[in-house]
Protein backbone atom coordinates (compact mmCIF):
# COMPACT_ATOMS: atom_id res chain seq x y z
CA UNK A 1 0.00 0.00 0.00
CA UNK A 2 1.37 3.64 -0.97
CA UNK A 3 2.22 5.41 2.12
CA UNK A 4 -0.13 8.72 2.85
CA UNK A 5 2.54 12.01 1.68
CA UNK A 6 3.20 13.70 5.08
CA UNK A 7 1.33 17.03 3.94
CA UNK A 8 -1.85 14.64 3.54
CA UNK A 9 -1.21 13.51 6.74
CA UNK A 10 -1.03 17.00 8.46
CA UNK A 11 -4.26 17.88 6.89
CA UNK A 12 -5.87 15.01 8.25
CA UNK A 13 -4.34 15.38 11.60
CA UNK A 14 -5.64 19.34 11.97
CA UNK A 15 -9.18 17.99 10.39
CA UNK A 16 -8.97 15.69 13.54
CA UNK A 17 -8.00 17.65 16.12
CA UNK A 18 -10.74 20.23 14.96
CA UNK A 19 -13.83 17.52 14.82
CA UNK A 20 -12.01 16.20 18.45
CA UNK A 21 -11.89 19.51 19.80
CA UNK A 22 -16.04 20.10 18.98
CA UNK A 23 -16.56 16.53 20.60
CA UNK A 24 -14.38 16.88 23.55
CA UNK A 25 -16.55 20.61 23.97
CA UNK A 26 -19.92 18.70 23.72
CA UNK A 27 -18.96 15.71 25.47
CA UNK A 28 -16.90 17.59 28.29
CA UNK A 29 -13.88 16.39 27.84
CA UNK A 30 -12.24 19.89 28.30
CA UNK A 31 -9.79 18.90 31.62
CA UNK A 32 -8.51 15.67 30.15
CA UNK A 33 -7.88 17.47 27.15
CA UNK A 34 -5.59 20.21 28.78
CA UNK A 35 -4.20 17.55 30.80
CA UNK A 36 -3.39 14.82 28.56
CA UNK A 37 -3.63 15.89 24.68
CA UNK A 38 -3.00 19.68 24.89
CA UNK A 39 0.87 18.79 26.58
CA UNK A 40 2.11 17.07 23.18
CA UNK A 41 1.19 20.06 21.37
CA UNK A 42 3.64 22.61 23.83
CA UNK A 43 6.45 19.35 23.62
CA UNK A 44 6.14 19.72 19.45
CA UNK A 45 6.53 23.57 20.07
CA UNK A 46 9.76 23.22 22.37
CA UNK A 47 11.27 20.70 20.07
CA UNK A 48 11.14 23.20 17.09
CA UNK A 49 12.16 25.94 19.27
CA UNK A 50 14.99 24.24 20.94
CA UNK A 51 16.42 23.29 17.55
CA UNK A 52 15.63 26.57 15.77
CA UNK A 53 17.80 28.85 18.04
CA UNK A 54 20.87 26.54 17.24
CA UNK A 55 20.14 26.24 13.58
CA UNK A 56 20.05 30.19 12.97
CA UNK A 57 23.46 30.42 14.44
CA UNK A 58 25.13 27.84 13.01
CA UNK A 59 22.57 27.88 9.29
CA UNK A 60 24.14 31.74 9.09
CA UNK A 61 28.15 31.16 10.02
CA UNK A 62 27.22 28.49 7.48
CA UNK A 63 26.50 30.34 4.78
CA UNK A 64 28.23 33.40 4.98
CA UNK A 65 31.42 31.41 5.01
CA UNK A 66 30.30 29.43 1.83
CA UNK A 67 29.89 32.83 -0.09
CA UNK A 68 32.32 33.56 -2.32
CA UNK A 69 33.26 37.23 -0.61
CA UNK A 70 32.17 39.77 1.70
CA UNK A 71 31.06 41.94 -1.68
CA UNK A 72 28.76 39.12 -2.45
CA UNK A 73 27.63 39.05 1.47
CA UNK A 74 26.77 42.86 1.53
CA UNK A 75 25.14 42.16 -2.28
CA UNK A 76 22.74 39.42 -1.10
CA UNK A 77 22.25 41.17 2.64
CA UNK A 78 21.24 44.46 1.45
CA UNK A 79 19.24 42.65 -1.59
CA UNK A 80 17.75 40.38 1.16
CA UNK A 81 16.60 43.54 3.48
CA UNK A 82 15.26 46.10 0.77
CA UNK A 83 13.01 42.55 -0.69
CA UNK A 84 11.53 42.14 2.87
CA UNK A 85 11.32 45.64 3.27
CA UNK A 86 9.08 46.00 0.12
CA UNK A 87 7.01 43.64 0.05
CA UNK A 88 6.21 44.54 3.93
CA UNK A 89 5.09 47.63 2.71
CA UNK A 90 3.10 46.44 -0.25
CA UNK A 91 1.21 43.73 1.94
CA UNK A 92 0.40 46.66 4.43
CA UNK A 93 -1.07 48.85 1.62
CA UNK A 94 -2.87 45.36 0.06
CA UNK A 95 -4.56 45.22 3.38
CA UNK A 96 -5.67 48.77 3.74
CA UNK A 97 -7.10 48.68 0.27
CA UNK A 98 -9.52 46.13 1.60
CA UNK A 99 -10.26 47.35 4.08
CA UNK A 100 -11.10 50.76 2.54
CA UNK A 101 -13.34 49.27 -0.03
CA UNK A 102 -15.25 46.54 2.30
CA UNK A 103 -15.59 48.59 5.08
CA UNK A 104 -16.00 45.50 7.46
CA UNK A 105 -16.67 48.11 10.54
CA UNK A 106 -19.67 49.21 8.94
CA UNK A 107 -21.55 46.44 8.93
CA UNK A 108 -23.06 45.90 12.33
CA UNK A 109 -26.26 47.53 13.29
CA UNK A 110 -26.47 51.82 13.49
CA UNK A 111 -27.53 51.09 17.12
CA UNK A 112 -24.33 48.77 17.88
CA UNK A 113 -21.66 51.38 15.97
CA UNK A 114 -23.20 54.22 18.20
CA UNK A 115 -22.70 52.65 21.45
CA UNK A 116 -19.29 51.95 20.31
CA UNK A 117 -18.82 55.89 19.47
CA UNK A 118 -19.91 57.07 22.88
CA UNK A 119 -17.85 54.49 24.48
CA UNK A 120 -14.33 55.86 22.32
CA UNK A 121 -15.36 59.70 22.76
CA UNK A 122 -15.98 58.78 27.18
CA UNK A 123 -12.41 57.12 26.78
CA UNK A 124 -11.20 60.72 25.03
CA UNK A 125 -12.37 62.12 27.79
CA UNK A 126 -10.36 60.81 30.35
CA UNK A 127 -7.28 60.85 28.04
CA UNK A 128 -7.11 64.58 26.91
CA UNK A 129 -3.72 64.32 25.25
CA UNK A 130 -5.03 61.57 22.61
CA UNK A 131 -5.22 63.35 19.86
CA UNK A 132 -8.77 64.75 18.19
CA UNK A 133 -9.63 62.64 15.06
CA UNK A 134 -12.46 64.37 13.95
CA UNK A 135 -15.22 67.09 14.98
CA UNK A 136 -18.01 64.50 16.27
CA UNK A 137 -19.59 64.69 19.30
CA UNK A 138 -22.40 62.29 20.27
CA UNK A 139 -21.93 62.43 24.17
CA UNK A 140 -23.15 65.97 23.72
CA UNK A 141 -26.38 65.35 21.82
CA UNK A 142 -29.34 65.42 24.02
CA UNK A 143 -31.04 62.68 22.55
CA UNK A 144 -28.02 60.47 23.38
CA UNK A 145 -28.16 61.13 27.04
CA UNK A 146 -29.82 57.79 28.20
CA UNK A 147 -27.44 56.02 26.16
CA UNK A 148 -23.97 57.46 27.52
CA UNK A 149 -25.19 57.34 31.07
CA UNK A 150 -25.57 53.70 30.43
CA UNK A 151 -22.35 53.05 28.70
CA UNK A 152 -20.62 54.99 31.33
CA UNK A 153 -22.27 52.89 34.22
CA UNK A 154 -21.13 50.02 32.36
CA UNK A 155 -17.73 50.86 31.47
CA UNK A 156 -17.25 51.93 35.10
CA UNK A 157 -18.02 48.18 36.34
CA UNK A 158 -16.43 46.20 33.44
CA UNK A 159 -12.97 44.34 34.30
CA UNK A 160 -10.65 43.99 31.29
CA UNK A 161 -9.95 40.51 29.79
CA UNK A 162 -6.66 39.21 31.65
CA UNK A 163 -5.14 38.29 27.91
CA UNK A 164 -5.72 41.93 26.84
CA UNK A 165 -3.97 43.36 30.04
CA UNK A 166 -1.42 41.18 29.86
CA UNK A 167 -0.83 42.42 26.21
CA UNK A 168 -1.20 46.12 27.27
CA UNK A 169 1.25 45.93 30.06
CA UNK A 170 3.99 44.48 27.14
CA UNK A 171 2.91 47.37 25.30
CA UNK A 172 3.18 49.88 28.17
CA UNK A 173 6.93 48.90 28.43
CA UNK A 174 7.43 49.01 24.66
CA UNK A 175 6.36 52.66 24.88
CA UNK A 176 8.37 53.47 27.67
CA UNK A 177 11.87 52.49 25.97
CA UNK A 178 14.28 54.82 24.39
CA UNK A 179 14.09 55.54 20.35
CA UNK A 180 17.43 53.93 20.12
CA UNK A 181 16.72 51.04 22.35
CA UNK A 182 15.62 48.95 19.79
CA UNK A 183 18.84 49.68 17.93
CA UNK A 184 20.54 49.07 21.30
CA UNK A 185 19.19 45.83 21.86
CA UNK A 186 20.82 43.86 18.64
CA UNK A 187 23.92 43.80 20.14
CA UNK A 188 24.59 41.42 23.06
CA UNK A 189 27.11 41.90 25.73
CA UNK A 190 26.50 38.35 26.44
CA UNK A 191 26.19 35.79 23.66
CA UNK A 192 25.09 32.77 25.74
CA UNK A 193 22.02 35.35 26.98
CA UNK A 194 20.82 35.92 23.92
CA UNK A 195 20.67 32.49 23.01
CA UNK A 196 19.01 30.88 26.29
CA UNK A 197 16.30 33.69 25.97
CA UNK A 198 15.73 33.06 22.07
CA UNK A 199 16.72 36.79 21.21
CA UNK A 200 16.71 36.22 17.54
CA UNK A 201 17.92 39.39 16.71
CA UNK A 202 21.45 39.43 18.56
CA UNK A 203 21.59 35.57 17.46
CA UNK A 204 21.95 37.02 13.86
CA UNK A 205 24.03 39.46 14.82
CA UNK A 206 26.48 37.75 16.21
CA UNK A 207 26.14 34.98 14.06
CA UNK A 208 26.99 37.46 10.95
CA UNK A 209 29.87 38.80 13.11
CA UNK A 210 30.99 35.59 13.21
CA UNK A 211 30.77 34.63 9.80
CA UNK A 212 32.41 37.48 8.27
CA UNK A 213 35.31 37.24 10.64
CA UNK A 214 35.70 33.29 9.36
CA UNK A 215 35.94 34.83 6.38
CA UNK A 216 38.94 37.12 6.67
CA UNK A 217 40.88 34.52 8.56
CA UNK A 218 43.42 32.17 7.04
CA UNK A 219 42.45 29.27 5.18
CA UNK A 220 44.36 26.58 7.15
CA UNK A 221 42.71 28.69 10.08
CA UNK A 222 39.22 28.99 8.72
CA UNK A 223 38.76 25.55 7.29
CA UNK A 224 38.70 23.22 11.07
CA UNK A 225 36.24 25.68 12.26
CA UNK A 226 34.18 26.12 9.04
CA UNK A 227 33.90 22.29 8.67
CA UNK A 228 33.02 21.99 12.80
CA UNK A 229 29.95 24.49 11.88
CA UNK A 230 28.49 22.64 8.86
CA UNK A 231 29.12 19.30 10.68
CA UNK A 232 26.83 20.76 13.29
CA UNK A 233 24.20 22.28 11.42
CA UNK A 234 23.99 18.72 9.60
CA UNK A 235 23.31 17.75 13.06
CA UNK A 236 20.38 20.10 13.80
CA UNK A 237 18.70 19.01 10.10
CA UNK A 238 19.15 15.09 11.21
CA UNK A 239 17.28 16.77 14.01
CA UNK A 240 14.04 18.42 12.54
CA UNK A 241 13.80 15.54 9.32
CA UNK A 242 13.06 13.42 12.64
CA UNK A 243 10.53 15.31 14.08
CA UNK A 244 9.15 15.78 10.72
CA UNK A 245 8.61 12.49 10.31
CA UNK A 246 6.07 12.42 13.66
CA UNK A 247 4.34 15.71 13.18
CA UNK A 248 1.11 14.94 12.54
CA UNK A 249 0.87 13.06 15.81
CA UNK A 250 1.89 16.81 17.25
CA UNK A 251 -0.45 18.91 14.88
CA UNK A 252 -3.37 16.81 16.46
CA UNK A 253 -2.46 17.50 19.50
CA UNK A 254 -1.74 21.14 19.29
CA UNK A 255 -4.82 21.98 17.19
CA UNK A 256 -6.98 20.21 19.50
CA UNK A 257 -5.66 21.68 22.71
CA UNK A 258 -5.63 25.31 21.46
CA UNK A 259 -9.38 24.92 20.30
CA UNK A 260 -10.70 23.15 23.16
CA UNK A 261 -8.91 25.67 25.75
CA UNK A 262 -10.22 28.46 23.58
CA UNK A 263 -13.78 27.34 23.56
CA UNK A 264 -14.00 26.07 27.36
CA UNK A 265 -17.20 24.14 28.59
CA UNK A 266 -19.05 26.49 26.50
CA UNK A 267 -20.28 25.40 22.73
CA UNK A 268 -21.42 28.52 21.93
CA UNK A 269 -17.85 30.28 21.91
CA UNK A 270 -16.84 28.01 19.18
CA UNK A 271 -20.26 28.56 16.64
CA UNK A 272 -21.24 32.04 17.04
CA UNK A 273 -19.07 35.01 15.84
CA UNK A 274 -20.49 39.01 16.44
CA UNK A 275 -21.05 40.24 13.13
CA UNK A 276 -18.05 42.53 13.27
CA UNK A 277 -15.67 39.46 14.02
CA UNK A 278 -17.11 38.02 11.20
CA UNK A 279 -16.57 40.73 8.51
CA UNK A 280 -13.39 41.60 9.21
CA UNK A 281 -11.85 38.14 10.08
CA UNK A 282 -12.95 37.61 6.02
CA UNK A 283 -11.54 40.63 4.99
CA UNK A 284 -8.40 39.72 6.46
CA UNK A 285 -8.23 36.16 5.09
CA UNK A 286 -9.06 37.72 1.94
CA UNK A 287 -6.19 40.04 1.94
CA UNK A 288 -3.73 37.70 3.08
CA UNK A 289 -4.48 35.43 0.32
CA UNK A 290 -4.29 38.33 -2.02
CA UNK A 291 -0.47 38.55 -0.91
CA UNK A 292 -0.11 35.07 -0.60
CA UNK A 293 -1.49 33.84 -4.43
CA UNK A 294 -1.60 37.38 -5.94
CA UNK A 295 2.14 39.25 -4.98
CA UNK A 296 4.45 36.51 -4.59
CA UNK A 297 3.39 34.53 -7.62
CA UNK A 298 4.01 38.15 -9.14
CA UNK A 299 7.17 38.78 -7.61
CA UNK A 300 8.46 35.06 -8.77
CA UNK A 301 7.27 35.57 -12.04
CA UNK A 302 8.97 38.73 -12.51
CA UNK A 303 12.40 37.60 -10.91
CA UNK A 304 12.60 34.26 -10.82
CA UNK A 305 11.52 33.04 -14.45
CA UNK A 306 13.29 29.51 -13.18
CA UNK A 307 10.58 28.28 -10.58
CA UNK A 308 6.85 27.98 -11.35
CA UNK A 309 4.07 29.35 -8.40
CA UNK A 310 2.78 25.42 -8.46
CA UNK A 311 6.02 24.39 -8.20
CA UNK A 312 6.73 27.03 -5.11
CA UNK A 313 3.18 26.18 -3.47
CA UNK A 314 3.96 22.60 -3.33
CA UNK A 315 7.40 22.82 -2.28
CA UNK A 316 6.12 25.10 0.54
CA UNK A 317 2.85 22.92 1.25
CA UNK A 318 4.76 21.19 4.91
CA UNK A 319 6.05 24.72 6.02
CA UNK A 320 2.85 26.37 5.70
CA UNK A 321 1.09 23.51 7.36
CA UNK A 322 3.71 24.11 10.21
CA UNK A 323 2.94 27.44 10.42
CA UNK A 324 -1.11 27.29 10.21
CA UNK A 325 -0.61 24.62 13.73
CA UNK A 326 2.12 26.68 15.27
CA UNK A 327 1.77 30.29 14.36
CA UNK A 328 4.97 30.80 15.15
CA UNK A 329 7.42 31.59 12.18
CA UNK A 330 10.54 30.89 14.49
CA UNK A 331 9.23 27.54 15.59
CA UNK A 332 8.56 26.78 11.94
CA UNK A 333 12.03 27.94 10.61
CA UNK A 334 13.43 24.50 10.52
CA UNK A 335 10.81 23.26 8.63
CA UNK A 336 10.96 26.18 6.38
CA UNK A 337 14.36 25.82 5.76
CA UNK A 338 13.91 22.03 4.67
CA UNK A 339 11.33 22.64 2.26
CA UNK A 340 13.41 25.39 0.13
CA UNK A 341 16.43 23.66 0.37
CA UNK A 342 15.32 20.25 -0.38
CA UNK A 343 12.35 21.01 -2.53
CA UNK A 344 13.06 24.42 -4.33
CA UNK A 345 16.38 23.57 -4.51
CA UNK A 346 17.97 26.95 -3.42
CA UNK A 347 21.58 26.46 -1.89
CA UNK A 348 22.50 26.16 1.49
CA UNK A 349 24.27 29.60 1.56
CA UNK A 350 20.80 31.52 0.54
CA UNK A 351 18.42 29.67 3.15
CA UNK A 352 20.68 29.42 5.82
CA UNK A 353 21.35 33.19 5.36
CA UNK A 354 18.00 34.87 4.58
CA UNK A 355 15.28 32.34 6.14
CA UNK A 356 16.51 33.01 9.64
CA UNK A 357 16.58 36.87 8.76
CA UNK A 358 13.31 36.65 7.21
CA UNK A 359 11.71 34.58 10.20
CA UNK A 360 12.66 37.97 12.26
CA UNK A 361 11.96 40.74 10.43
CA UNK A 362 9.97 39.69 7.65
CA UNK A 363 6.15 39.86 9.04
CA UNK A 364 3.61 40.69 5.82
CA UNK A 365 0.96 38.80 7.37
CA UNK A 366 1.46 40.32 10.72
CA UNK A 367 1.55 43.88 9.39
CA UNK A 368 -0.99 43.51 7.35
CA UNK A 369 -3.08 42.15 9.88
CA UNK A 370 -1.85 45.90 12.00
CA UNK A 371 -3.39 47.69 9.53
CA UNK A 372 -6.45 46.12 8.73
CA UNK A 373 -7.45 45.49 12.16
CA UNK A 374 -7.00 49.14 13.21
CA UNK A 375 -8.42 50.58 10.47
CA UNK A 376 -11.66 48.12 11.04
CA UNK A 377 -11.74 48.92 14.32
CA UNK A 378 -11.95 52.54 13.65
CA UNK A 379 -14.94 52.07 11.34
CA UNK A 380 -16.89 49.72 14.18
CA UNK A 381 -15.98 53.25 16.35
CA UNK A 382 -17.95 55.16 13.83
CA UNK A 383 -14.08 57.11 13.30
CA UNK A 384 -12.85 58.01 9.74
CA UNK A 385 -9.43 57.69 9.54
CA UNK A 386 -7.90 60.46 6.30
CA UNK A 387 -4.99 59.24 4.45
CA UNK A 388 -2.29 60.66 6.53
CA UNK A 389 -3.89 58.37 9.54
CA UNK A 390 -3.20 55.59 7.54
CA UNK A 391 -0.34 56.18 6.10
CA UNK A 392 1.52 56.77 9.72
CA UNK A 393 -0.07 53.03 10.04
CA UNK A 394 2.01 52.18 7.50
CA UNK A 395 4.99 53.51 8.55
CA UNK A 396 4.40 52.39 12.46
CA UNK A 397 3.31 48.82 11.25
CA UNK A 398 6.08 48.68 9.29
CA UNK A 399 9.14 49.65 11.94
CA UNK A 400 6.79 47.31 14.02
CA UNK A 401 7.22 44.31 12.80
CA UNK A 402 10.90 44.60 12.41
CA UNK A 403 12.51 42.35 15.16
CA UNK A 404 9.36 41.08 16.12
CA UNK A 405 8.84 38.25 18.51
CA UNK A 406 8.15 35.15 15.95
CA UNK A 407 5.73 33.92 18.31
CA UNK A 408 2.25 32.96 18.81
CA UNK A 409 -0.37 36.40 19.29
CA UNK A 410 3.07 38.48 18.94
CA UNK A 411 1.24 40.63 16.71
CA UNK A 412 -1.36 41.67 19.45
CA UNK A 413 1.11 43.35 21.07
CA UNK A 414 2.18 45.50 18.52
CA UNK A 415 -0.87 46.44 17.14
CA UNK A 416 -1.70 48.84 20.63
CA UNK A 417 1.99 50.50 19.54
CA UNK A 418 -0.20 50.94 15.90
CA UNK A 419 -3.54 51.25 17.68
CA UNK A 420 -1.74 54.45 20.02
CA UNK A 421 -0.24 55.92 17.28
CA UNK A 422 -3.04 56.84 15.19
CA UNK A 423 -4.78 58.22 18.68
CA UNK A 424 -7.08 55.07 19.12
CA UNK A 425 -7.68 52.96 22.47
CA UNK A 426 -5.42 50.44 22.72
CA UNK A 427 -7.99 48.22 25.28
CA UNK A 428 -9.82 47.53 21.79
CA UNK A 429 -7.28 44.73 21.11
CA UNK A 430 -10.08 42.46 23.53
CA UNK A 431 -12.70 42.85 20.61
CA UNK A 432 -10.92 40.71 18.19
CA UNK A 433 -9.12 38.47 20.94
CA UNK A 434 -12.04 35.88 20.17
CA UNK A 435 -10.93 35.21 16.65
CA UNK A 436 -7.36 36.04 16.70
CA UNK A 437 -5.74 32.62 17.51
CA UNK A 438 -6.99 31.10 14.38
CA UNK A 439 -6.15 34.67 12.29
CA UNK A 440 -2.94 34.22 13.80
CA UNK A 441 -2.32 30.70 12.29
CA UNK A 442 -3.52 32.44 8.78
CA UNK A 443 -0.99 35.29 8.92
CA UNK A 444 1.93 33.11 9.99
CA UNK A 445 1.21 31.02 6.65
CA UNK A 446 1.84 34.46 5.09
CA UNK A 447 5.21 35.06 6.77
CA UNK A 448 6.61 31.98 6.64
CA UNK A 449 5.49 31.97 2.34
CA UNK A 450 6.79 35.75 2.31
CA UNK A 451 10.59 34.47 3.58
CA UNK A 452 10.66 31.62 0.76
CA UNK A 453 9.71 33.27 -1.81
CA UNK A 454 12.51 36.28 -0.96
CA UNK A 455 14.77 33.81 -0.83
CA UNK A 456 13.89 32.14 -4.23
CA UNK A 457 14.07 35.44 -5.90
CA UNK A 458 17.77 36.34 -4.21
CA UNK A 459 18.58 32.27 -5.27
CA UNK A 460 17.56 33.26 -9.14
CA UNK A 461 19.51 36.92 -9.33
CA UNK A 462 22.69 35.39 -7.29
CA UNK A 463 25.22 33.27 -8.50
CA UNK A 464 25.77 31.35 -5.57
CA UNK A 465 26.99 28.04 -5.70
CA UNK A 466 25.78 25.01 -3.50
CA UNK A 467 27.37 24.00 -0.24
Amino acid sequence: MKKIALHWQVIIALVLGILYSVVAVQQGWVQFTADYIAPFGTIFINVLKLIAVPMVLFSIISGISSLKNIRQLGRVGIKTLSIYLATTVTAILIGLLFVNIIKPGNFPSDASRLEKRVEYELWRSEHPNVPQLDNVHEISKPENAELVASVRNRLSIQEMDETAADKLNKALTEKNRGPLDKIVDVFPSNIFNALLSANMLQVIFFSIFFGVILMQIRKKDRKPVAKLVNGLNEVFIGMINAVIKIMPFFVFALMAGSLVASAGKDLVKLQEQLVFLMNYSWVLVAALVAVAFGLYPLLIHLFAKGMKFGTFIKGMSEAQLTAFSTSSSMATLPVTMDCVHDNLKVPKSITSFVLPIGATVNMDGTSLYQAVAVVALAQFHMIDLDFTQQMVIVLTATLASIGAAAVPSAGLVLMIVVLESVGLNPAWIAIILPVDRILDMCRTVVNVTGDAAVSVIVSETENVEEI
